[in-house]
C-alpha cells in the first residue's frame, strides 16, 4: 500500500485513505449490518486528524464524506439512468455532484472542530462527535433534507446504542457512536487512559439496559395483516398497454388475502382514482368487509383540475379515508423553482405532485389507528410524530423499484427499523418490489418477503399505545444536550485562554 501511495502527489495521498475509510463505512449499514464498522472507520479518520490543521481536517473530512456517499448512494444512478432515461454520463455526473454536496457536511463538522480554540481533548472528544451528529441533523432538513447514511442508522436494530433511540432519536445515537469512535482514536493515540475506555463501556452497557425497557405497551389483540408485493417492473408500471395486467394482478393478490388489514404499495394502481373502474373498487372493498376489516390502496388522486396527489385510500368496513403524501421527492415528485430543465432530461411520470397537508391524522381501520407514510417520508423521523401517540400502528408504502437491485431498499428497511425503535410501534412495510416486511416495536423483523418476487406477506401485528420520550420531545432532547455541550466547550475554551 505504501509504495502505491508514493505514486500520488502529497495532497492526494492525504485524501486517499480517508476516502477509502468513508467508502468502507457503507458495509456497516444494511444489508450487511456490521454496526461496529462505521464506528471503526470514523475512529480511523479521527486518528488521522489528531494533529491536523483546520485546512487538513476540511480536506480529509471531505474525502471521507465523498467516499462514503459515492459508495452509499450510488443507487441514485439507477433511478436517473435506468428508469429516468437520463444519459449515462449525465446521470454519473449527477451522482458525483450529489455526493460532492453531501460531503460538505462532515467536512464542515471537522473543519469547525479543528478551528475551535480549545485543548485537543476538548476538540476531539467533546466537539468532534457532537458536531458530527449536529451536521447530520442539519442534513435532515436543509434543502428538504437527505439524512441517508447517518451513522446512527447503522446501529439499528442490534447495537446496544439503539437503547438510546427512544430517548434521543437517531441523531442522539449518532452522537454516541461518534463519541465511541473519538474515544477509540484517542486511546490509539495514547492521549487518554483506561478511564476513557471505562466511560465508553458504561455508555454501551447503559444502552443495552435501556434497550430492555418497554416504553410502550400492547393494546388489544394482534391484527392479522396482508402486505402486497406486486413486483411490477418499473419500466412497465406506467405503460398503458400494461394497465389491465396490473389491475388484474392486484385484484388477484388482494382477493387471495385472508387478513383483516390489507396494505398495497405506493401507486399500486398506476392511474388516477377517478379513472379506476367502479366495479373493480367495489369488489376490493367488499372483500375487505368480508374479512371484517379494510384495504389501504395506493393510487394517485387528481383534484381541482391539474392538482394531483400521491395518495393512500381506505376501502372496506370503515368510512373511506385518505392520506396524501406531504414530503415530496425533489425532481421525482416536484420541481424546485428554476430546475425545470432537469426534469426535461428525465422521463418520470407524475413528476409534479401537490403536497398533502402536514399532520394528517391516523386512519381508523381494521380496529387500529394506522399512521401511513409514503415512500421516503419515513426517513424524516420527527415528521412522523404528529400522528403519535394516537396511532397504534405505522405503515410505510413505497415503490423502491426505482432503485433496482441495489443497496437502497435495504437501507430504507434499516431506516424503518430505527423509526420503530424511536416510536415503540410496529411498522408495516409494503413495497412494490421489496423490501416488504413486518417489524416489531424493537425494529426486529417478524416476517419478510423475498425481494423481486410477487406475493402476499401474511402475518399479525400488535397495536401499541403510550409514548416514548422521543415521541414526546422529538429532537429537542438531543438539541438541548447538544447546546449544553457546546456551552461547556465554550467555557473550557475561555478557561484555557
Amino acid at each position: 500500500m505504501l509504495p502505491l501511495m508514493s505514486l500520488f502527489p502529497a495532497p492526494l495521498r492525504g485524501a486517499i485513505l480517508p476516502a477509502l475509510l468513508g467508502g468502507a463505512s457503507v458495509f456497516g449499514f444494511a444489508p450487511f449490518y456490521l454496526f461496529v464498522l462505521p464506528i471503526l472507520t470514523l475512529a480511523g479518520l479521527y486518528y488521522l486528524l489528531r494533529a491536523a490543521t483546520a485546512a487538513e481536517a476540511l480536506r480529509r473530512g471531505y474525502a471521507f464524506g465523498l467516499g462514503n456517499f459515492l459508495a452509499g448512494v450510488s443507487w441514485v444512478y439507477v433511478s436517473l439512468h435506468d428508469y429516468g432515461a437520463m444519459d449515462a454520463p449525465l446521470a454519473a455526473l449527477a451522482v458525483l455532484l450529489a455526493a460532492a454536496v453531501l460531503a460538505l457536511f462532515p467536512a464542515f463538522a471537522l473543519w469547525l472542530t479543528a478551528r475551535w480554540p480549545a485543548t485537543a481533548a476538548v476538540r476531539w472528544l467533546l466537539l468532534a462527535p457532537l458536531l458530527w451528529a449536529l451536521l447530520e441533523w442539519v442534513r435532515d432538513w436543509l434543502l428538504t433534507g437527505f439524512p441517508w447514511l447517518a451513522i446512527g442508522y447503522a446501529q439499528a436494530p442490534s447495537s446496544p446504542l439503539t437503547g438510546y433511540a427512544p430517548l434521543l432519536g437517531v441523531f442522539g445515537v449518532s452522537w454516541l457512536a461518534a463519541f465511541t469512535a473519538a474515544a477509540l482514536a484517542s486511546i490509539a493515540g495514547r492521549r487518554q487512559g483506561g478511564w476513557l475506555l471505562a466511560g465508553v463501556a458504561a455508555i454501551w452497557l447503559a444502552g443495552y439496559g435501556l434497550g430492555r425497557l418497554d416504553w410502550t405497551r400492547p393494546v388489544g389483540a394482534p391484527v392479522t395483516v396482508s402486505l402486497i408485493q406486486g413486483n411490477v417492473a418499473q419500466e412497465m408500471k406506467f405503460r398503458p398497454e400494461k394497465l389491465l395486467d396490473t389491475l388484474e394482478l392486484y385484484r388477484r393478490l388482494i382477493l387471495s388475502s385472508r387478513a383483516r388489514l390489507i396494505v398495497t404499495p405506493e401507486t399500486a394502481l398506476p392511474l388516477f382514482l377517478e379513472h379506476a373502474p367502479g366495479d373493480y373498487l367495489d369488489e376490493l372493498a367488499a372483500h375487505a368487509r368480508r374479512q371484517g376489516g379494510d384495504l389501504l390502496l395506493g393510487v394517485p388522486e387528481r383534484l381541482a383540475g391539474e392538482q394531483y396527489y400521491n395518495s393512500m385510500i381506505s376501502l372496506g368496513g370503515a368510512a373511506t379515508q385518505t392520506y396524501r403524501k406531504s414530503h415530496l421527492v425533489p425532481f421525482g415528485e416536484f420541481v424546485p423553482p428554476g430546475f425545470g430543465w432537469i426534469v426535461n432530461l428525465l422521463h418520470i411520470p407524475l413528476s409534479d405532485f401537490s403536497r398533502g397537508d402536514p399532520g394528517q391524522p391516523p386512519m381508523a381501520v381494521a380496529g387500529q389507528r394506522v399512521a401511513v407514510n409514503i415512500c421516503y417520508e419515513d426517513v424524516f423521523g420527527e415528521e412522523r410524530l404528529s400522528a403519535l401517540p394516537a396511532a397504534t400502528l405505522l405503515a410505510n408504502v413505497s415503490n423502491d423499484a426505482w432503485f433496482g437491485d441495489s443497496l437502497a431498499p435495504w437501507q430504507h428497511l434499516q431506516i424503518a427499523q430505527m423509526r420503530a425503535l424511536e416510536t415503540g410501534r410496529w411498522w408495516l412495510k409494503a413495497n412494490n418490489t421489496g423490501i416488504t416486511a413486518i417489524l416489531n416495536e424493537k425494529g426486529e423483523e417478524v416476517a419478510r418477503l423475498t425481494p423481486f418476487t410477487t406475493g402476499v406477506l401474511e402475518g399479525a401485528a400488535q397495536g401499541m399505545t403510550g409514548a416514548t420520550p422521543y415521541v414526546r420531545w422529538g429532537n429537542r432532547a438531543f438539541l438541548a444536550l447538544a447546546a449544553l455541550a457546546l456551552t461547556a466547550a465554550g467555557w473550557l475554551a475561555r478557561r484555557a485562554r
